[in-house]
Parts: C-alpha cells; structure tokens; sequence
C-alpha cells in the first residue's frame, strides 16, 4: 500500500522532524557515555529493558494489539538482527571509536540498504549516478578509515565493529520489506524488543555477567536513560511519523544532517578530536549520500527543462 503525503503538514510534523535529527545526532555520544563506566552489554540490556517496559505500558494504555501471527513472529525475528546485531556491535565499537566517527559510517546504511535490495528485493541495478554516489561515500570511508588506522591503536576492531553493526541493520530493513503484515509500528516495535531483550541478556551473560554497581557513575546511568526513552522510543514513534507525512527524500536529508551534528557534539561535549582527514572523507561521504537521494532527482529535473527549452 503506497504511503500517501498529506497536502497540508500537521503542525507536529516539524517538531517530530528536528526530534528525530536530535536524538540521531545525540545518540552515538550517549552509546560512549553509557559504556564508560557500565560494561556494552549492561548499557544495551538495561536501555532494551527501559524501552520496552515502556513500550509494553503504551500498549496497554492505548490498548493497541500485539499479534503472535506466525508472520508476526517472522517481523520480530528479523527485526532483531537490526537490533542486536547493530546495537551491540554499535555498543562494543564505541570502546575504540569517536562519537562522531559511528554516526558518519552508520549514515552508509541507505547505500548498503540499496546493494542488498538489488540482492534480496529485486530492485534494479544502480544507474551511474548512484554508481558514482556509491564510489564517492566509499572513498571518504576510506580516507576516515586510514586516518584512523594511522594512529596505530586498536581503531580498526572499532572500525571493524561498526562497519558489521551497519551492514546487520542494512540487512535487516531490507528483510522486513519481504514481510507482508499490517501491523502498528508500537506494536513491531515492543515485538522486536521482546525478541531482542533476551539475546542481550544472553551476551551480557557470556561477556561480561557481573553487576558492579559501585563503579556505575551518574553520566552513564542518565546516558542509558535517555537512550531507553528518547533513542529507543520516542525517535522511533517520531521517525515513523514524519515517514507518514513527509516525502521519502525530505526524510532522507536526516541521513545528511545528523553526522555533522553528531561530530560537533561529539567536539564540543566529549573533546573528540576532528582531523582534516575526518572532515574531507566527511564531506566525501556525506556529498555521496546527497548525490545518492537526490542525484538522479536533479538530473532528471535539469534534462526536462531543457527540453522545454528545447521544443518551438
């Protein structure tokens, strides 16, 4: 069913659209604060945990219904690979990775998204636009990749780490397309949790199972918080929203603005340092993203004018 834009905004959809970039742009800093004194694991379990007590509580107050269809059970399942595998790789890169630096290689996930579809979906091939848009983005991955790796620490298991947690969400989008369900997205989404939440108490189990709560300090319990609330649930419900209501490629500009946000907060707020080679794959990156969503757009808006011009 073809997703219609209303012609006339809600007055909502504004503020749902600078929530989204907001919490987006915030949340790979609150990932580095939430693990700082908190081991990966704990941090994503206890923000699962958050998110769905809440999740669970809205649906019951708004009595909307959870469905344990076997297709049902299908979405969660795939929805979990998103999850955990991108969350907990996310969780483990930030030990070795700059704020900044994640949300700039988690902003690919639109390309990788398009390379599965052809794949997984059937989607047609990529046209040179997007071919060239696909070079450019990887090219600036690899100048930020081998600035990185230059500094002779262990960056590249970070680097290794995120790069997979991006690749999992990827995948994971692209399998729920081949699911045909209605569904409320409330309700995918505790499903997806409900699924989720025991896998990270199981790895938390495996890597670390302690509980040293004297060694918890107050940034990483404030920052496990607000990405239970806000990360987890509120920038879904926001995010699903402005789908209904704006076009896909205004949606897409988020994908654009949140890891330039993210690398300034991350500057200014945790005293990441920005180098020269992180800013030019940046742009290389972020240009490849915008040629991506709105290369083809263009060219095709240029060829029709000067046909225009063109024609007595």
């Amino acid at each position: 069913m073809t997703m219609q834009v209303p012609a006339t905004l809600p007055r909502l959809v504004p503020a749902a659209f600078l929530s989204v970039v907001l919490i987006w742009s915030t949340t790979p800093l609150g990932i580095v604060w939430s693990s700082e004194s908190v081991h990966p694991t704990m941090a994503v379990l206890l923000r699962m945990m958050i998110a769905l007590s809440l999740g669970s509580l809205i649906l019951l107050i708004t009595r909307i219904r959870l469905p344990w269809s076997r297709t049902a059970i299908k979405l969660y399942g795939v929805s979990s690979i998103g999850i955990v595998g991108g969350m907990l790789l996310s969780y483990f890169s930030a030990r070795y990775l700059a704020s900044g630096t994640m949300s700039l290689i988690f902003g690919l996930s639109p390309l990788i998204s398009g390379l599965l579809a052809q794949k997984l979906l059937g989607e047609a091939k990529f046209g040179p636009m997007k071919l060239l848009a696909l070079a450019m983005a990887f090219i600036g991955l690899g100048i930020v990749c081998s600035s990185k790796l230059s500094l002779g620490s262990d960056s590249w298991i970070g680097l290794m780490l995120i790069l997979t947690a991006v690749f999992l969400f990827s995948l994971s989008g692209v399998l729920i397309k081949t699911i045909k369900i209605n569904i409320h997205p409330i309700a995918s989404t505790v499903g997806a949790l409900a699924f989720s939440t025991p896998i990270f108490a199981l790895a938390w189990l495996i890597f670390d199972g302690t509980l040293p709560i004297e060694t918890w300090q107050e940034r990483s319990l404030w920052s496990i918080l607000y990405l239970g609330v806000f990360g987890s649930l509120i920038g879904f419900i926001a995010y699903f929203y402005i789908l209904q209501n704006l076009k896909a490629s205004t949606v897409a500009l988020v994908t654009l603005i949140t890891p330039v946000f993210a690398m300034m907060l991350g500057a200014q707020l945790n005293g990441e340092t920005i180098t020269d080679a992180l800013v030019i794959g940046a742009m290389f990156v972020i240009s490849g993203l915008g040629l991506y969503q709105f290369g083809e757009t263009a060219m095709d808006s240029i060829k029709h004018k000067l046909m225009k011009k063109k024609s007595p």
